[in-house]
């Protein structure tokens, strides 16, 4: 894959508020989301909903999150967590083998660890969070970011299953128990060079909802062969399809790579990843496609390095060993060797 960028093209902004604006509007909104993640697979989100004073205060609290002292950011070591939460220091986890440059809080559904010991590998990621004492308000305001972003993943899943000639809640049943959410917030310091801050990757569940600081940019997406820069738009999402959905369609939605360049020196960059994600043990449906849209189907994308699963856990797990070994060697040494890692990996 070509390396080079280009800024002659951008990607789709959709508004989800014309799904409000009577069924031709809706309509066409569903057309318009189809193509675009079809043919992109990712868009900027508009028309949303999410008050403007929330998404001003999560980026706010994240800062100071980061402002504490590093005694208090590493009291949450997600080292300590069998379950792959808490905060990450600069340098700490790695995509396809390489660090990435930034430092970061994890933050999922909060229920009891599953104790057992019969229970599918990918329980151990159900359990608590750590929460910074020094930082309450982060708890609720968490909480309050999820349960938002889970009603507009709900409307978006709804929308994109008519688009595909399904039942709206074609997808439901596989959020209606135990559902898994998981944000990450996440900063990015400057570097001298324009150093990975993520490395190439896709994402893993069903769809993303991510917020970027306004005014600072670094997220690229990979089309036809380039990357394409994707600047934060303002009060918008950005939202890309996931490795579920791919499944699910047979590859006619395709999940799509995507990094973040590190920013400049004397800069940094906060931003706010939400993924919806299903049941750990859901297996997503598959989309019986129409036959016009059944031909332009791509199949399932087929990486040895890099196995789909359509059950949840099995494909969250798959990325959790991946990118946080550390905390894999430290609690879950049976599970790393079986994934084939060694311990100087």
């Amino acid at each position: 894959m070509s390396t080079s960028t280009s800024s002659s093209l951008s990607l789709p902004v959709l508004d989800l508020s014309r799904l409000a604006c009577g069924d031709e509007e809706a309509a066409a909104f569903r057309d318009d989301l189809r193509r675009a993640t079809h043919e992109v697979g990712f868009f900027y989100l508009t028309g949303h909903g999410v008050p403007q004073e929330l998404i001003d205060r999560m980026i706010s609290v994240g800062r100071k999150f980061f402002e504490l002292p590093e005694a208090d950011k590493l009291a949450l070591n997600m080292v300590d967590s069998p379950h792959f939460r808490g905060y990450t220091r600069i340098g700490g986890e790695l995509t396809q083998g390489a660090v990435d440059w930034r430092e970061q809080i994890d933050i999922a559904t909060e229920r009891e660890p599953v104790t057992d010991p019969d229970a599918e590998d990918f329980w151990v990621l159900q359990g608590p969070n750590q929460w910074p004492a020094a930082l309450p308000e982060l708890r609720e305001l968490a909480t309050e970011w999820i349960e938002r972003l889970n009603d507009v993943s709900l409307t978006l899943l709804h929308a994109w299953a008519e688009a595909l000639g399904a039942p709206a809640d074609v997808f439901d049943p596989a959020f209606a128990e135990r559902p898994a959410p998981h944000i990450k917030i996440a900063r990015y310091p400057g570097k001298e060079d324009a150093g990975q801050g993520v490395g190439a990757h896709k994402d893993l569940g069903v769809l993303t909802l991510l917020y970027v600081e306004e005014g600072k940019g670094g997220l690229q997406v990979e089309r036809d062969g380039q990357w394409i820069d994707a600047p934060p738009v303002s009060g918008a999402f950005v939202v890309n399809i996931g490795e579920l959905l791919e499944i699910a369609t047979n590859g006619y939605l395709k999940a799509t790579m995507h990094r973040v360049v590190s920013p400049a020196p004397g800069q940094d960059r906060i931003s706010v990843p939400y993924f919806y994600g299903p049941a750990l043990d859901a297996t997503i449906p598959t989309i019986d496609l129409p036959p016009e849209l059944a031909a332009e189907a791509r199949g399932v994308t087929r990486d040895p390095s890099n196995p789909l699963h359509p059950v949840f856990g099995k494909n969250w797990l798959k990325s959790r060993l991946r990118a946080h070994q550390d905390v894999g060697w430290a609690h879950h040494p049976e599970l790393m060797e079986a994934q084939g890692f060694t311990r100087d990996a």
